[in-house]
């Protein structure tokens, strides 16, 4: 096959870099035809588990419902759960109608919901956050997605994370990888906190956390480029496992915040652990994930500020 210097496609479509003597409109076809040839090439497509495949039809349907009101939100019933922690109509909504399109595939299957709680008994157990950023929704901020996981026997094995916004769908199968729209992900490539950007979140739901979280803060961001807090778990999760964000930490998640997240990492290349570097990550809601070179070096600046509430926390 001819190399192409102007493209860097493996084809046998010999351009203009090659032969300079073909007129202007010819040239730039055959860059086009080279582009699209190099993207078939190289693109990466999977056929997903039926687990997934539902998942995904039901965070398409729910995003659907989310997009409709999203220039309505004014006129949504909200409730105020706690302090910085909302439910409005359109979460209750968008979680019925997972609920239903998971029962309606899998009947025997249990289900837990952030807005309605677990409902049935089973070693497959569906976790949900319908919307994972209300408060970004309901402000007008577009940057909140769905979350759905599937827990078999204790360990998460499949999971999605669908950004509406961007129509962006994360999808993962435990040993199959994760996909961004259709496409195989991986972690970022960054060997040293030197120049990495670091997602975070404050501990809105256990403000005693914060003493603790802040001399976390200070110490990982006297170490990286930056700080990020977007207010996603699962999406800065999912930027992970895409390495558009190179690590994360975060104290006091639920479940279904970050179980579709944390398998999106680890299948793309990443690891995920607890906050003291264990592995009760789901249950404890202390959260770090990163690529294998930058877990060790992360964990090292937050685990020193651990108080005995957080580590009795690890082992409950």
């Amino acid at each position: 096959m001819a190399s192409c210097s102007q493209c860097s496609a493996g084809c046998d479509i010999e351009c203009a870099a090659i032969k300079p003597g073909l007129d202007q409109t010819r040239w730039q076809l055959i860059l086009l035809a080279c582009s699209l040839l190099s993207e078939f090439i190289t693109t990466e497509y999977f056929v997903t588990h039926p687990f997934v495949n539902t998942a995904i039809e039901a965070a398409h349907k729910a995003g659907d419902l989310i997009m409709k009101y999203r220039d309505r939100v004014d006129s949504i019933p909200v409730e105020r759960k706690a302090r910085g922690d909302y439910a409005s109509e359109i979460d209750r909504a968008c979680e019925a109608l997972i609920r239903a399109e998971l029962q309606r595939r899998y009947p025997d299957h249990a289900i837990v919901g952030e807005e309605d709680g677990k409902t049935g008994d089973s070693e497959n157990v569906w976790l949900i956050d319908p919307i994972d950023g209300t408060t970004n929704y309901l402000r007008g901020i577009p940057h909140y997605s769905i979350s759905i996981a599937l827990s078999v026997k204790g360990r998460v094995e499949h999971g999605v994370v669908y950004d509406p916004v961007r129509d962006e769908l994360f999808a993962a199968s435990r040993g199959e990888g994760a996909t961004l729209n259709n496409r195989r992900i991986r972690v970022s490539g960054r060997t040293d906190l030197n120049g990495a950007i670091i997602a975070a979140a404050f501990p809105f739901r256990n403000r005693r956390l914060l003493p603790a979280y802040r001399s976390m803060f200070d110490d990982v961001f006297e170490q990286v480029d930056d700080i990020r807090r977007a207010g996603v778990s699962s999406m800065d999760l999912a930027y992970v496992a895409c390495g558009r964000l190179d690590g994360y930490w975060e104290l006091a998640l639920k479940p279904w915040d970050i179980a579709a997240g944390a398998l999106l990492v680890q299948e793309a290349g990443g690891v995920i652990t607890d906050i003291a570097g264990g592995d009760h990550w789901l249950n404890s809601g202390h959260v770090i994930a990163a690529p294998f070179k930058l877990i060790t070096p992360l964990r090292q600046l937050v685990e020193p500020h651990l108080t005995e509430a957080i580590r009795a926390r690890l082992k409950s």
